[in-house]
């Protein structure tokens, strides 16, 4: 049942929307298919960046053309990113899977925390 097509659009739809205003559609989508659908952990986490990269472009691509995106000021942010991705994916083949799977659990867990108790600074 769940992993018929109609169903498996549906979700990513969701993802997908959810990824596009910063919601975390990623980390949603790696949870969908370790804990609904059994994937493996290491080929969920391939599957994310394959999500991720299309919708982050997608996203990218409407911010900057609405001029809510200044390229000049997040550069510096991609250039780190794009860095610390190819060296964390690197290492992390060196590490085991469970080791990966308590991290990003504990990831969640404060990013869960954080935006329970965030507060916009203008709103004080």
């Amino acid at each position: 049942m769940l992993d018929s097509p109609i169903i498996i659009i549906c979700i990513a739809s969701i993802l997908g929307f959810l990824a596009g205003i910063g919601v975390g559609g990623g980390s949603l989508l790696i949870l969908w298919l370790t804990m609904v659908m059994q994937t493996e952990h290491h080929t969920a986490r391939i599957m994310n960046l394959l999500f991720f990269i299309p919708s982050a472009l997608i996203t990218t691509i409407f911010r900057y053309k609405r001029g809510s995106l200044n390229l000049m000021k997040v550069l510096p942010a991609i250039i780190a990113g794009s860095i610390s991705a190819a060296c964390f994916s690197l290492l992390s083949t060196k590490i085991d899977t469970n080791i990966i799977k308590k991290i990003f659990g504990t990831l969640l867990i404060f990013a869960g925390i954080k935006e329970i108790f965030y507060r916009d600074r203008k709103a004080k």
